[in-house]
């Protein structure tokens, strides 16, 4: 699901603000006093997003993948189709893992795929799936990038799940994934071929139209997308950039 930037927010359609709303704090707020004095069990009633979050959970079970998170990646894989026979693909913040073996399995034997992660990560691959690389670094080591072009001479797809620990701060959560963000993008203009894609993970707040006029300083067409998968009531959403301009980055490092 696409949606209209509006203040450092998506704005999506009066259906979708519907379907929302039943799954937003307040409406379990209203909720309680109704649920209270009807004498219901809490534990029985099935939320709308419960319900939602344990489909999603239910179905990368059962098709083999160690998080939800997936269904993320294959919406937009789905819609945008960036993902081809033969690339090479870069998966910052990979772990558990579901993402790199999604790619795997579109980019084919043919492709590459390198996962990138903090936390040790070793989940085998498949048969006639591409060959995954699980690397343990922290990607604001300095020595990354330099790592990663001994072995590889760029990337046609650089992919990031990235999100910060959250504080209950909503402001401090949102600065934290900015900075991710920022960095995920700066690690891309060194990797990522010509016309390459770029998608990656955001909160939205005050920064989030900042940080979407310089992904478009860097690519041909970018749009925000808020997956199905997504919780509604989150402020995540993915920054999709395609058609990457190398010279304009080079022009960008040129500046004073």
């Amino acid at each position: 699901m696409a949606g209209r930037l509006v203040n450092g927010h998506v704005k999506t359609d009066q259906a979708d603000i519907c379907r929302a709303d039943a799954a937003c704090p307040g409406f379990f707020c209203l909720a309680w006093p109704w649920i209270f004095f009807t004498g219901l069990n809490p534990e029985k009633i099935e939320y709308p997003m419960r319900k939602v979050q344990d489909y999603y959970f239910t179905k990368a079970k059962k098709e083999n993948y160690p998080a939800r998170s997936v269904f993320k990646l294959e919406e937009a894989q789905k819609k945008h189709g960036f993902l081809k026979s033969g690339q090479r693909v870069l998966d910052l913040g990979c772990h558990p893992g579901s993402w790199s073996l999604y790619a795997a399995g579109i980019v084919g034997s043919r492709g590459v795929v390198v996962g990138v992660d903090l936390q040790k990560t070793d989940m085998p691959g498949q048969k006639g799936h591409a060959e995954i690389h699980w690397l343990c670094y922290d990607v604001y080591d300095d020595d990354l990038v330099g790592r990663l072009k001994k072995q590889w001479p760029g990337f046609q797809v650089v992919l990031s799940d990235m999100a910060p620990r959250t504080t209950g701060s909503r402001y401090a959560d949102h600065q934290q994934s900015m900075r991710l963000v920022r960095r995920v993008l700066e690690i891309t203009a060194r990797l990522l071929h010509e016309n390459g894609t770029f998608y990656c993970k955001a909160f939205q707040g005050g920064d989030f139209p900042a940080v979407v006029q310089e992904c478009k300083a860097l690519f041909r067409k970018v749009k925000v997308v808020k997956p199905d998968s997504s919780r509604r009531e989150s402020r995540e959403v993915f920054i999709l950039g395609q058609g990457f301009q190398p010279r304009r980055y080079s022009r960008k490092q040129e500046k004073p």
